[in-house]
């Protein structure tokens, strides 16, 4: 096969640690659900994920795709292996990324990857997520309350699904090496958002207004919650609901809790 050479367009990084895909495996949830994975690149980790169970695949890269299709030429006759050359985030925008329940499994590009991991949070079908990305960013969806990482991005992803940083991948892991630490990012969604029956989150624009409470709370994160959601909620009321939850009134967004948020969200959208 000719050498295929990584990208910087694409931010190609290629795993080539196999100590990293084996854990990467064991990471994964034991279910029954179609798996997806995006940005497969040269193929090492599908090799093994075709182990476990038939897989989906999408790639934007063409070359990357003419390989992957000669090298993965028995298990697409098969049926085993279905490769989409396409941008996965539109496909994301579109709808879900496959038609029934399934997990995602991926090696993010940096510059892209806190969209599809938004894109695929609102994806019902979406069950879970084993995903490698930048650290920073695994530690903005992944932290806890108090902490300076601890952002909207943890609360949505937090109020959604159980989310945890599993594990780091050294630089020295990939070719080319890139200049940050990466790590392992494990996302599991919660049955009642799935099935629909969380009560703040049975439609799309429940979680639409869920987000723009957030922004809101964090649009100036050094500053009070309460001056944050001023800017479009009564002042005297946003102080009020902090009183009834016994919560201080200079308190700032990143020291609030998941579930702070999601009562304090709750209250202002019953109003």
């Amino acid at each position: 096969m000719t050498k295929i050479e990584a990208k910087k367009r694409f931010g190609q990084n290629f795993l080539k640690d196999t100590a990293i895909l084996n854990k990467i495996i064991q990471s994964m949830p034991k279910s029954t659900r179609k798996l997806v994975e995006i940005g497969p690149g040269l193929g090492d980790l599908t090799q093994m994920l075709l182990e476990v169970k038939p897989l989906r695949a999408y790639e934007v890269d063409r070359d990357l795709c003419v390989h992957l299709r000669e090298k993965f030429d028995k298990e697409i006759k098969k049926g085993d292996f279905k490769l989409e050359e396409s941008d996965v985030l539109e496909s994301l925008k579109k709808g879900s990324l496959e038609d029934e329940p399934y997990d995602l499994v991926a090696n993010l590009p940096y510059y892209i990857a806190t969209k599809i991991i938004l894109e695929a949070l609102e994806d019902k079908k979406c069950n879970s997520m084993v995903v490698m990305i930048q650290k920073e960013v695994a530690l903005k969806f992944s932290s806890k309350p108090k902490t300076k990482e601890f952002s909207s991005l943890s609360i949505l992803a937090q109020s959604i699904a159980d989310v945890k940083l599993l594990f780091d991948v050294p630089s020295s892991s990939f070719e080319p090496v890139p200049k940050v630490t990466s790590s392992i990012l494990r996302i599991v969604k919660k049955r009642e958002f799935i099935h629909g029956t969380n009560p703040l989150f049975k439609t799309t624009q429940d979680f639409i207004g869920f987000k723009k409470y957030l922004r809101m709370s964090f649009s100036s994160p050094r500053k009070t919650w309460v001056r944050n959601i001023s800017s479009i909620y009564n002042k005297e009321f946003a102080k009020k609901l902090l009183y009834s939850m016994e919560i201080a009134e200079n308190v700032r967004p990143h020291e609030l809790s998941v579930e702070n948020h999601l009562n304090l969200y709750e209250k202002i959208f019953q109003k």
